[in-house]
């Protein structure tokens, strides 16, 4: 353990590094590319690793050791398409830049996570390239990162990537510009550097597109052959730059049917994904449902297609009912009623605003009975 002093110097050594690059970017500014870009992109990225290195140096048993099973899965993506285990995992909003959030989590169920959730979206921005601080860490931490990847089209600058749309009209039918390689520059890259991750990636993209309400890549924008068409182009061009180490998740939404129509093809997806959250009582368009309503009534259906099924955004809040209990529920024998679920993602988002006017809070860290029944359904796992 470092001694006191010493972790002060480091701190203000890291504080001073992060100011330069706070300053270096706004004085660079928008229009840097190139060397003088790539010199900050390196900076923030020794940050980063600084950072991660103190988070698993202060742990008595570092984080990583508990996971050296998971090393065959990192390094042999092949081996994920057919696991023999349920993985579980969590995304949390407060993990960015440090993911202590998640191993709070994981301390207060016992747990270490094989998996580590985030979401990144398509665009011209920097922080829209390929993650690969955050993918970094979460190989440090000894953990496989599953990335939820989202078309947002009108990100993209039309100097980089013009087209004949105007930028609030780039979603419309946007899919079909993907299948016709209008994005392949941005694809390209960021596929050569998922490759150059040399890490297992689970990329769950496109999510809910058939959900007609949500996001621009649903059906009020595309056709569902246009959907399918824009996936296969994707998954053949990473393909093409041999980012092999990359799993493809299929994701819709379980409310809104048409799975059959949205389905790239057994080639072209490695896992089924779907989000199984309890909105309870919070609006006016939901009810407190259990988890069997919200998903077992379609597990044949999703089962069907013969691949690992990962519940990808899991959870709860506590209005409208009895959350201890709904977890419970959810949890009781579960491996024997879901065999085909390989996966479970706890979705702890402390500030959700994505769906309702109002913040919602899915944190499970301060609720000490549904931590307690949590622990108490997988311990008979």
């Amino acid at each position: 353990m470092k001694s006191p002093i010493k972790r002060i110097v480091s701190f203000f050594f890291v504080l001073a590094i992060a100011m330069m690059l706070i300053l270096g970017i706004a004085f660079v500014g928008k229009e840097s590319s190139g060397p003088i870009e790539d010199f900050f992109q390196k900076v923030s990225s020794s940050v980063s690793k600084l950072e991660e290195d103190y988070i698993l140096k202060k742990r008595s048993e570092t984080r990583a050791s508990k996971l050296d099973w998971l090393a065959a899965y990192q390094q042999n993506p092949n081996l994920l398409k057919n696991p023999d285990s349920i993985f579980l995992g969590a995304y949390d909003n407060q993990a960015i830049p440090s993911f202590q959030p998640i191993i709070d989590l994981e301390d207060s169920l016992n747990l270490t996570f094989p998996i580590i959730h985030f979401y990144t979206a398509w665009g011209s921005k920097r922080e829209q390239r390929f993650p690969i601080e955050q993918i970094r860490a979460i190989t440090t931490l000894g953990s496989i990162p599953l990335v939820t990847w989202e078309p947002w089209l009108n990100d993209f600058s039309e100097e980089d990537f013009p087209t004949s749309a105007s930028p609030e009209d780039r979603n419309k039918s946007g899919l079909q510009d993907i299948a016709a390689g209008l994005y392949d520059l941005y694809l390209t890259q960021w596929a050569r550097d998922a490759k150059n991750s040399q890490t297992t990636i689970l990329l769950r993209m496109g999510h809910e597109m058939n959900d007609p309400y949500r996001y621009p890549w649903g059906p009020q924008n595309n056709q569902p052959e246009d959907f399918i068409a824009a996936w296969r182009h994707v998954v053949d061009l990473f393909r093409k730059q041999g980012a092999d180490n990359v799993l493809w998740v299929w994701a819709p939404h379980l409310a809104y049917g048409y799975f059959k129509e949205y389905y790239p093809g057994e080639q072209y997806v490695d896992w089924i994904g779907t989000g199984t959250l309890n909105y309870g009582t919070v609006a006016p368009w939901s009810q407190w449902w259990s988890f069997d309503e919200i998903f077992a009534k379609y597990y044949e259906e999703f089962a069907a297609f013969k691949k690992p099924i990962l519940l990808a955004e899991f959870g709860s809040l506590a209005v409208g009912g009895n959350r201890p209990a709904w977890y419970g529920k959810a949890f009781k024998d579960f491996p024997h009623r879901f065999p085909q679920v390989k996966g479970l993602i706890f979705f702890h988002n402390k500030n959700d605003a994505t769906t309702t006017f109002q913040s919602l809070n899915w944190y499970l860290i301060q609720d000490t009975e549904t931590l307690t029944e949590i622990k108490k359904q997988l311990h008979t796992w």
